[in-house]
């Protein structure tokens, strides 16, 4: 096996830990045969392997994630939803046949919207949830920029083509990162079967089944050789696409042991999309070892504090950090501990103090921060004085005297005085 390049990119929303990225970390060996595919480990962002993961593809219904968990965080699932006019005006491809009037609760939306891809769901709940497509599609942009999703520009809810619909594999591979750290959209997306109700205009159910056969079908595909069916064990997420213009694209989460991964792959053909995924996840889960590095709250060191009510002050790791590393790579990680020898008062609870970096084969795999384990208030002026110069002490024995002489001679003189005026 090649030499693979470890790349490790921030969590936003509050991750301790900062990656830096390196290039080149594609293996040529899998053969993907989509034109932009990732692996990422689901809870650090780090890459596991990337083919053209920042070009700019068509995401076709893998839209519909960042929809679904728009609509799980701004909405109430349980809340009615009545069916305007202009939810099935001018749509195409998979729908639920929804009438206006129609009323639905938004949990049977979300369901219709992440299992059986329905495009009138989709704009159902964006027009539910921002009263219109336009404003949720503003939602849509915002909510990428802060996760990251830099290269995402959305135009609608659902995924049918537009020509500045766009995304990267690297980016979706956020948004179903920071989409499945939510456990109702956990609970949805896990599933390929749902059924809704009747509703006031239907008399009927609607059964809903997943397009994304890594979940169920027994049907088969031929990888390397091997006929294997296209169900993968330990898949639970998260959707699929199709258009002409984006031919097949599949987002994927799947759990084996204490390893979660998230593949991605955009503009593949045919079962070729299920292919790609299988080495995908076979890749993650065959060739890498989780490696923890530092654990949260570990103890690092004590560093001395200048000016504080304390002398020193204990850091530790602020979290858990572990990297993948190639199963038979030899070199070791190595460790890199920036922690200054003294810092002043005052420092508070969680304060950055310094950083653990880790580094494999010259590579910086990031680094977590060293954090104080309590506040240090700053010592009085006097009383820096004193801690601070040695003469200090005495100095100030000799003001406290002469104040002391000071008063003895002005009460002396006080006591002549009135002796005087007597006589």
């Amino acid at each position: 096996m090649k030499k693979i390049l470890l790349i490790l990119i921030v969590i936003i929303l509050g991750n301790s830990c900062s990656f830096s990225y390196a290039e080149n970390a594609s293996t040529d060996d899998l053969d993907i045969f989509g034109e932009g595919a990732i692996l990422i480990d689901e809870e650090t962002g780090q890459i596991l392997y990337e083919k053209n993961a920042n070009k700019q593809l068509y995401p076709a219904s893998t839209t519909k994630i960042m929809t679904g968990i728009l609509a799980i965080e701004l909405g109430d699932l349980n809340e009615k939803v009545t069916i305007t006019d202009d939810v099935i005006e001018g749509l195409d491809g998979t729908h639920i046949a929804l009438e206006p009037g129609e009323e639905l609760t938004l949990n049977d939306l979300v369901h219709a919207l992440l299992i059986g891809s329905a495009n009138d769901a989709a704009v159902a709940i964006a027009i539910h949830i921002s009263g219109s497509v336009e404003e949720f599609v503003k939602l849509m942009n915002e909510k990428a920029e802060k996760i990251g999703a830099l290269n995402t520009h959305f135009e609608n809810p659902n995924g049918l083509p537009n020509d500045e619909h766009m995304t990267t594999a690297y980016d979706l591979s956020l948004i179903a990162k920071y989409a499945m750290k939510n456990k109702t959209f956990r609970d949805i997306v896990k599933n390929y079967y749902y059924i809704i109700p009747t509703t006031n205009k239907k008399d009927e159910s609607r059964y809903l089944q997943s397009s994304n056969r890594l979940l169920y079908s027994q049907k088969k595909i031929d990888l390397n050789g091997e006929t294997i069916p296209i169900k993968y064990d330990g898949v639970d997420g998260v959707k699929s696409g199709y258009t002409s213009v984006a031919q097949n694209c599949l987002v994927t989460s799947a759990k084996k042991g204490n390893t979660r991964l998230i593949s991605v792959v955009l503009k593949s053909q045919g079962r070729n999309i299920y292919i790609d995924t299988h080495k995908l996840l076979n890749y993650g889960f065959n060739n890498f070892d989780k490696n923890f590095l530092t654990s949260k709250n570990e103890f690092i060191g004590n560093v001395k504090i200048k000016n504080g009510t304390n002398k020193f002050i204990t850091g530790v790791s602020e979290d858990d950090f572990y990297v993948y590393v190639p199963k038979d790579n030899s070199s070791e990680v190595k460790t890199n501990i920036s922690l200054p020898s003294k810092l002043e008062a005052p420092i508070s609870k969680g304060q950055a103090l310094g950083k653990i970096e880790y580094f494999l084969d010259g590579n910086s795999l990031g680094y977590v921060n060293i954090v104080s384990t309590e506040n240090v208030e700053a010592m009085p002026l006097y009383r820096q004085i004193i801690e601070n110069y040695p003469i200090g002490k005495w100095w100030l024995s000799l003001i406290i005297l002469f104040v002391f002489w000071r008063m003895i001679l002005h009460i002396k003189k006080t006591k002549r005085r009135k002796r005087k005026s007597f006589i």
